[in-house]
């Protein structure tokens, strides 16, 4: 009985919640209103650990002194200016030449930094050279990583901007066979592009999806999404690439020891993803157990759309965050 109240209480989340909470991502109004209340950015800190470098590599330090490595994200997206990009693009070198001075030399070959970048920070939605102007500042950000000993993930957005990013990510890994990208498993396209990525040896990272995808593009129930993730991971893991598993559900993370063992692959052949601020026993547990656990480290002002779509993501979030503004009105 209890079983069947929580997954009721699941769907009527993922069906009315959701798209709810996922609307008011994308309103400029919420937007400046939340930034203005410090109710709201004291709440955040819980998933976004600041706003300056300085800010996240305090959260570095103490995650790499714990044994898990990082993916450093400069929050921002939808650029509409060429000296946006162009700010983003400095401020990924800036905190790369500061991740340099970590003199990080890998046990294995993974490398513990590294920095995830969205295209339509770096100018790919731009109305003119859009799509050539994002690669060419992802490639300079590739190069400095490249020169201090980091990786580099380009993340998903939408659905209407994949075709581009993948396009964009098959390009660069010519010259960067380590770049690794995301793919979302709530896309019903997702199983072929994880064969093909898998195929050429890339390192993924398979998440569930984060935005509000229609019906004909996007799996829309939650098994339905779970399902589609555990096919997808197991043609990554099936494949001569490097999978990572960026999951906080119980049951996809149970499910991969039994994928790495099936597929012959070592704790260097995978790691598990997480980010900042959720379920951070259970990331201090697998890392403690021996596994590569990076974790998702966003900095930056333009903290909203990403916090909001984090709220989104589990009943649990959004229980943490009205919880924290209760107790904060107090």
């Amino acid at each position: 009985m209890e079983s069947a109240l929580r997954t009721s209480a699941h769907r009527v989340f993922q069906r009315v919640a959701r798209p709810a909470i996922l609307a008011a991502s994308r309103s400029d109004g919420l937007r400046r209103t939340a930034e203005r209340l410090p109710i709201t950015r004291d709440v955040v800190h819980r998933f976004v650990p600041g706003e300056s470098i300085d800010d996240v590599l305090k959260s570095v330090a103490q995650l790499r002194d714990s044994g898990r490595m990082v993916s450093i994200d400069y929050l921002g997206e939808d650029t509409t200016a060429v000296e946006d990009a162009d700010t983003t693009v400095q401020a990924y070198l800036g905190l790369l030449d500061t991740l340099g001075t970590r003199h990080e030399t890998p046990s294995t070959s993974v490398r513990p930094l590294e920095v995830s970048l969205k295209l339509s920070a770096l100018g790919q939605a731009l109305p003119r050279d859009g799509e050539k102007i994002a690669r060419d500042n992802a490639h300079t950000i590739c190069e400095r990583a490249q020169n201090v000993g980091a990786w580099v993930t380009v993340d998903a957005e939408d659905h209407t901007t994949t075709d581009s990013t993948l396009s964009i990510v098959r390009d660069l890994r010519a010259e960067f066979p380590w770049l690794g990208t995301v793919l979302q498993a709530y896309l019903k396209r997702t199983l072929g592009d994880c064969e093909e990525f898998a195929a050429s040896g890339a390192r993924i990272r398979l998440c569930k999806g984060a935005y509000d995808e229609p019906a004909s593009v996007a799996y829309r129930d939650h098994e339905d999404v779970t399902d589609s993730y555990l096919r997808c991971l197991q043609a990554l893991m099936a494949g001569s690439g490097y999978p990572m598993v960026a999951s906080h559900d119980p049951q996809i993370i149970d499910a991969v020891p039994a994928m790495v063992r099936d597929n012959n692959r070592g704790v260097d052949d995978f790691e598990y993803q997480m980010l900042f601020g959720i379920r951070d026993a259970e990331q201090r547990r697998l890392a403690d157990a021996g596994n590569h656990v990076r974790i998702y480290v966003p900095f930056g002002t333009q903290w909203y759309g990403y916090f909001v779509r984090r709220i989104a993501e589990r009943p649990a979030n959004l229980t943490f965050f009205l919880r924290a503004l209760a107790e904060r009105r107090h």
